[in-house]
This record gives C-alpha cells, sequence and structure tokens, in this order.
C-alpha cells in the first residue's frame, strides 16, 4: 500500500496531550527539523500539545533557534528524558527552572535503550553510569530538582554474579520524528544525502512496536520498486506517514547551507586542502595528546579542544594510521568539529549510531581523547553540570568508561586567559580567573576511583601541564617549557597534586610553528 503522505503541520497534529515524542537527530546533523519547527508553531498557535514526554538519545540544537530550542515552550513540554543540553540552551534554561523533570542518561544507553524498546526488552543492563552522577547512589540521571520531586526512578542497580550493574528501565514511545534521504510510494527509506546513519531504525521499530505512530521527514518520494533493497535503511511496513520537508528544514547540517558530498561518501576532497591550524594554546592540548596515537589505533575524539587532535594528524600525514571515529557512527577521514562534529571529510565507513557504541562499550577503542572542564583531585571529571545547570554528558561516560586509556584535554583555568605560543616555549599574558582543577568537581561524569579500579590508563592534559592518573589522585608529570611551576601550576590549582620524582618538560617541538615531525 502507497504511504500515507503529510504536511509538516498534519503530521505535527498527531502528537496528543501527554505523548511519549522520539525526536531523531545529534547536535545538528539528521535532524528532522521541519516536523520539530511544525510541532512548535502548532503549539504557539494553538497551546497544543501539552505535557509531551519528550525522548531524544543525545542533544539536538543549533546554539539558535534550530532543533530542541524550538520546542523550549512552557507547558509543551511535561518530562525530558535526553543525552546533552549543550546546544539547546532554551531548553537547557527551562530544565534550569524546573519547568518539568530532566532525566539526563548517557548517550550510548540511550542509543541501546531504543533498541531494547524495539525488542521488548528489559532496559538496558550495563556498567556505563557506575560510580558517575548516573549511578542510583549519586543522582540516578536526574537533570533537576523536579525530576528528584516526581519520585521516578529510570535506573536501578543491580547485581549480577556478584558484578555491579545499572538497568536503566524501558518506556513506551507513542510517536516518532525520524529523517531520511528518500522514500517510494511504499515508505521504503534511504539515506544517501546524510552524513551519518543515526538510529532511524531502532526509533521507528521502537515506536511500532509499543503501538505508536511513525513519521517520516523526507527530502523526496519515488516510484515503489525504485530504490536498490540494499539501499533501503528503514523498511516501509514501519513507517505511517511521510512528510516532504521545505528545503530550507532539511539541510545535511542544520547549522550549514550547503551540502557537502564528501561528507556523505559521494564524493572525496584531497587532505592537501585542509590547511593547518594556527600555532594557539588548543593546538598545544591536540599535539600533546597527539604523542599518543600509535600505529594501527581506533581513535575516538570528543567536542571541544579534543577536536584538535583531527587537525593535528592531518597536518602531520598520520590520518591515514590510525582510525578515528565519532560516536554518530563515522569511522576513518578527517573528523569536523564545531556545529559539525557529527560528520566528517572522506568517511571510510558510516555505521549506525547504536552500533558504535556497541563496539565502543565492549572495549573496541584504543585511546579516546575528550574535553575536561573540571578535575579534582581524585581524578574525576566534570563535563556535565555547571553553577547547578545540568548539561549532560553525550556520550562521554560510555566512552570514558570502556576505553583502555583516556586522555581528558582542556585549558589549564577558565575566563579570559591569553597566551603567547612560539620559539618552543609558552607564555601565559593573562590568567584565566576561573580555576578548573578543583578539590571536588561539581558532578562525576568520570570517576577516577572507577579508572583507577578498572586499569584504565589515564592522562589530563593541558597547555601547560599534563598529568597522570595514580593511586590515590592525579600526578604531575610534564610542564610546558617556559612557565613557572609554583605560579603557574600550584597556584592555580585547589590541591596540590603528587608531582613526579621525573618530571619533565613538554617536547618543545609541541610550541613551535612547524610540522612536528610526528611519526607513528
Amino acid at each position: 500500500m502507497p504511504a500515507t503522505v503529510l504536511t509538516s503541520r498534519e503530521a505535527a497534529d498527531l502528537v496528543q496531550d501527554g505523548q511519549t515524542l522520539g525526536v531523531q537527530g545529534i547536535i545538528c546533523t539528521s535532524v528532522a527539523e521541519d516536523l520539530i519547527q511544525a510541532l512548535a508553531t502548532r503549539h504557539e498557535e494553538t497551546g497544543s500539545p501539552n505535557g509531551i514526554k519528550l525522548f531524544y538519545e543525545s542533544g539536538i540544537g543549533d546554539n539558535s533557534e534550530g532543533g530542541m530550542n524550538a520546542l523550549a515552550r512552557d507547558g509543551l513540554i511535561g518530562e525530558l528524558h535526553c543525552g546533552h543540553l549543550g546546544t539547546s540552551p532554551a531548553m537547557a534554561a527551562l530544565v534550569s527552572q524546573n519547568a518539568f523533570p530532566a532525566f539526563i542518561v548517557p548517550q550510548g544507553v540511550n542509543a541501546q535503550l531504543v533498541r531494547a524498546i524495539a525488542g521488548n526488552k528489559p532496559g538496558v543492563i550495563t556498567t556505563v553510569g557506575l560510580g558517575t552522577y548516573a549511578d542510583p547512589r549519586v543522582e540516578a540521571c536526574m537533570g533537576n530538582q523536579a525530576a528528584k520531586d516526581s519520585g521516578k526512578q529510570i535506573v536501578e542497580l543491580m547485581e549480577l554474579d556478584g558484578q555491579e550493574y545499572l538497568r536503566y528501565l524501558p518506556k513506551k514511545i507513542d510517536v516518532c520524528f525520524i529523517r531520511a534521504t528518500t522514500a517510494d510510494e511504499a515508505g521504503n527509506l534511504s539515506i544517501e544525502k546524510e552524513s551519518i546513519r543515526f538510529d532511524q531504525l531502532e526509533m521507528a521499530t521502537a515506536t511500532h512496536n509499543s503501538g505508536g505512530i511513525v513519521i517520516a521527514q523526507v527530502e523526496r518520494i519515488v516510484q515503489r520498486g525504485s530504490l536498490p533493497p540494499h539501499s533501503v535503511v528503514i523498511p516501509g511496513l514501519l513507517i505511517d506517514y511521510l512528510v516532504v520537508a521545505h528545503p530550507d528544514n532539511h539541510r545535511q547540517c542544520i547549522a550549514d547551507e550547503d551540502y557537502h558530498p564528501e561528507w556523505s561518501g559521494e564524493a572525496r576532497i584531497p587532505l592537501s586542502a585542509f590547511q593547518p591550524a594556527d600555532l594557539t594554546e588548543r593546538k598545544v592540548c591536540g599535539r600533546r595528546a597527539a604523542f599518543l596515537l600509535e600505529q594501527g589505533y581506533h581513535v575516538n575524539l570528543g567536542i571541544g579542544i579534543a577536536e584538535s587532535v583531527s587537525d593535528v594528524a592531518a597536518e602531520e600525514g598520520v590520518s591515514d594510521k590510525i582510525s578515528m571515529s565519532i560516536e554518530a557512527g563515522i569511522y576513518g577521514g578527517v573528523p569536523l568539529g564545531g556545529l559539525r562534529i557529527c560528520s566528517a571529510h572522506n568517511p571510510e565507513c558510516i555505521i549506525s549510531h547504536v552500533a558504535t557504541f556497541d563496539i565502543y562499550d565492549g572495549g573496541g577503542i584504543d585511546l579516546a581523547v575528550l574535553g575536561a572542564a573540571e578535575i579534582d583531585q581524585l581524578g574525576n571529571v566534570n563535563v556535565s553540570k555547571f553553577n547547578g545547570r545540568a548539561v549532560g554528558p553525550g556520550g562521554f561516560i560510555n566512552i570514558s568508561q570502556s576505553t583502555p586509556r583516556v586522555a581528558f584535554v582542556g585549558l589549564f583555568t577558565a575566563g579570559g586567559n591569553r597566551y603567547r605560543v612560539a620559539d618552543g616555549k609558552l607564555e601565559i599574558l593573562q590568567e584565566g580567573k576561573h580555576k578548573k582543577f578543583k578539590n571536588q568537581v561539581e558532578q562525576i561524569t568520570f570517576s577516577g576511583e572507577y579508572g583507577a579500579q578498572t586499569g584504565k590508563e589515564v592522562w589530563y592534559i593541558t597547555e601547560r601541564a599534563v598529568f597522570k592518573l595514580v593511586p590515590g589522585g592525579i600526578e604531575l608529570i610534564e610542564i610546558a617549557p617556559g612557565v613557572d611551576l609554583q605560579k603557574d601550576i600550584l597556584d592555580q590549582m585547589e590541591f596540590e597534586p603528587q608531582i613526579s620524582p621525573d618530571l619533565k618538560e613538554m617536547d618543545p617541538r609541541i610550541f613551535t610553528d612547524a610540522v612536528m615531525g610526528l611519526e607513528l
């Protein structure tokens, strides 16, 4: 039977008060923006629906009016379950105001939870989250006071064969918004112009098997049978309605007007097209982290300063000697940064988001390079809550807990810091206003204790100092040429770290404006 075609507004009208709405997308990529905007417009014009339970796996937003920012409306949301709020400040503000209960769950767990719902499984049973804010003995994934006051539990502690696990509980999904490139008349979907393969299939199956309504936003509809069977990623039997999106709301990346064929694998661009980044404190961090690379490594890169490792590897000509990946499901190529973080130039492989977390959780990464906003004397790291405002971890917890070698990178202080990097040394022109090495982090997104118990190698890399996780805390192992140990490092920390008897200077090549000659 032909699939039913609706306008985006007609599709938005199908969402009823109090229903659970699953929405696809990650940051600015693979976002069903036409459907999101139509739902926002409906609520603005009619005040309906009210109190929906919004569920999405990661974060969706462009730091402006796109993605979840559009749904940040009084009365529209009754409950939130997501993995990140960093690019949806309007939604984050409502969470901080306790407008509704918010549960912020590790991104990989959310992806696996959708698949568990699809298969009518009893949730997700995993070690991911133990010792962090997700642990019921800590904060139980509660993102605000309204969540605590609700009395609702979405995660519980359990024991199997003497081992502790967390069980994240399943839910029913009443309606979902997914996205693809092409639909045929029967509703079969392909994603040839998407830069990632998100969890369209899992979300559609979870909603369909919950007895819900599956709505797919597409660029075009073609004759039944036009799509090669291997290119169909979601069968039409799961699709209830199709919406042909307005082009402005169906961009490859909602923060970028252009289509980039080198992101989707339709074309490749020469590596000579990549321009080396300027020598800054961010590049210093990326260069030092790049010294941890080894030939054949499978490496995950986080958002922020961690992204600079990709640029350094390309500049040093070693990108083809390692496999870099991002949790959206991209392997190989040169991962992008900023709001384009979920895409890459010249990817070698694009698999599903949830399958990537299976690889990650099983220990399939050799090295992860992630950001760090706060670090404490026990080696705990916070990237998920600041000044009482929940941001969420994204894929950080899955990745940091499951990888044997982890480097957390970031600037030593924050707020107004200025540097000069040249001639093989670092000069601090102005110190940051805020210390990032704290007696205690505001929220535990990575547990130093859990990391030590599980035998991880953990580095904490900044532009001026490098630390390593050791029994009892962190140990200073390197300092940058040109900085003073007492004034520039110890005086800028709230605690005194252990200091290695073999304390040495960071490699001076890191601080010169020339290719380092990195060899793997």
